[in-house]
């Protein structure tokens, strides 16, 4: 009985590394290609604020999310974005394809969302970037890009990537 239990076991401990593999390459194969001018890109939030994500990335980590008011996967990790804005990490998003400002500030009421948000209704700055997945999420660190990661990723998985970059 014991021997079954512990054969079990290290086939989930093999199967567990295989998906962990997986996640790894196709992560790696869909990441952005970001242009060199990624950093000095001048941004604005729906409040009218202008973002320098060197300058916002100086002093603690930035989490760079970019996600659609239409991408399924992101009905799930937009709201642990949302939650960590609140908490006052170091949080900018970007809305690819989401409608004019008036449509994506109303978007963004309904659902409760207070985060500063960038309005990327065309995709333009989406595909300056190269991002091509959503949602998308990049850690810049003292003007660094540290990591990405695209497709679902959980609150505690962004939080951890903060955490990292910050050490």
């Amino acid at each position: 009985m014991r021997s079954k239990y512990m054969r079990w076991l290290r086939e989930g401990i093999v199967w567990l590394l295989i998906a962990t593999a997986t996640v790894l390459v196709v992560d790696q194969f869909r990441k952005p290609a970001l242009p060199a001018t990624f950093i000095s890109t001048p941004l604005q939030t729906l409040d009218g604020e202008s973002v320098d994500l060197a300058q916002k990335s100086h002093e603690r980590p930035l989490l760079v999310y970019v996600w659609a008011t239409w991408c399924g996967v992101c009905r799930y990790t937009t709201p642990s974005v949302a939650e960590m804005a609140e908490e006052g990490k170091n949080v900018i998003t970007v809305a690819l394809r989401s409608g004019e400002d008036p449509a994506l500030s109303q978007w963004l009421a309904k659902k409760g969302y207070a985060m500063p948000t960038v309005n990327d209704p065309q995709g333009l700055l989406a595909r300056s970037w190269q991002v091509q997945v959503t949602p998308t999420v990049m850690i810049v660190s003292q003007g660094e890009v540290k990591s990405i990661t695209t497709g679902y990723t959980s609150g505690w998985g962004m939080k951890l990537r903060l955490w990292w970059a910050g050490v």
